[in-house]
């Protein structure tokens, strides 16, 4: 069955009341339904907690998601440390990363309730998909079942996690490795609707784009000098918003943004390098974001089951950050 139909499927049984499991991955809408029913209300309760106080934590513990995801599959690495420093978390792309707290505040209330029956895999799963529910963004069904790895090296990290420098062809492989598409590629990355940056990953492109003091040819003008007010030569921690204006609404103004050519990153204006990426920022943008909340819900749903662990593999940790 095909993902986006498998997902209105799973949705409307949810809706309904019914039981849904995916054979062919081990995971359950109703996992957890004997072993911990309120696994769901926790999680959510305490994401709200933290994210209600903090809205920002919703982009965060988003990245954090998506960061574990590309690297050995959705399996809660991400949250492991290593007194050697050489855990994916130490890899340079994610010294950036925040919320950890409220992953380690949902499963230590879990452990309280349920002690070593829930995944700190799917804690981030769920947690992810409450936060963005907190700032009005987007519902997906998340089933449950994932095991959590035991596994997590900086290399890994390094070699997998899609780069804000890539271009169009290096990114939809790196989607594609993961058993995602184009179209997944252009919707996910419509979470940089509520993204920030720092001028340390944009200096290049407005100072030195080619080593002749000039910048990328593939930016707006206007959007430059706008940077540089902000971004001084120099300047390697200011803070700059991913989509201006719009940065704390989880809404489709990312790709209007996309369309003038005033993405921040690579990665985001070399989305009008390809045909189908290109196509679908420039139906959003004319249309107000017509099917982007439906469609970034089919994309985290079938993120949610890249290179997952279940059954007798992994386990499950009692403490996130540490394997048992």
């Amino acid at each position: 069955m095909a993902t986006k139909n498998l997902l209105a499927l799973v949705v409307l049984l949810s809706v309904l009341g019914v039981s849904v499991a995916i054979p062919r991955f081990r995971l359950d809408l109703d996992y957890y339904r004997s072993k911990c029913p309120d696994t769901e209300r926790i999680v959510r309760r305490v994401t709200e907690q933290y994210v209600s106080r903090k809205p920002s934590l919703a982009a965060a513990l988003l990245r954090i998601y998506f960061h574990d995801c590309f690297v050995r599959g959705c399996d809660g690495s991400i949250l492991l440390k290593s007194p050697n420093n050489d855990a994916e978390r130490n890899a340079i792309p994610n010294l950036s990363l925040r919320g950890y707290e409220v992953v380690d505040a949902a499963k230590s209330a879990l452990e309280k309730r349920c002690p070593g029956i829930v995944s700190c895999a799917d804690v981030l799963a769920l947690v992810a998909r409450d936060a963005v529910l907190v700032i009005r963004g987007p519902w997906w069904p998340v089933p449950l079942g994932r095991r959590d790895g035991r596994i997590s090296r900086v290399s890994d990290a390094n070699a997998n996690l899609p780069s804000p420098f890539a271009n169009i062809t290096t990114l939809k492989k790196n989607f594609a490795d993961k058993g995602l598409n184009a179209k997944d590629l252009v919707v996910l990355s419509g979470a940089h609707t509520i993204g920030i940056s720092t001028c340390a990953l944009v200096n290049r492109r407005i100072y030195n784009f080619t080593g002749r003091g000039d910048f990328d040819p593939s930016m707006n003008p206007s959007y430059v000098r706008t940077l540089k007010k902000r971004c001084k030569p120099n300047d390697f921690k200011s803070i700059v918003d991913m989509d201006p204006g719009s940065v704390k609404r989880f809404d489709s103004h990312y790709f209007n943004v996309v369309a003038q050519k005033k993405g921040l990153f690579t990665s985001d204006s070399t989305l009008l390098d390809d045909f189908e990426t290109r196509h679908y920022v420039e139906i959003q943008a004319l249309t107000n974001g017509i099917s982007f909340n439906r469609d970034f819900s089919e994309s985290m749903f079938k993120l949610g089951f890249v290179e997952i662990l279940t059954g007798r593999n992994g386990e499950i940790r009692r403490k996130c950050a540490f394997v048992n």
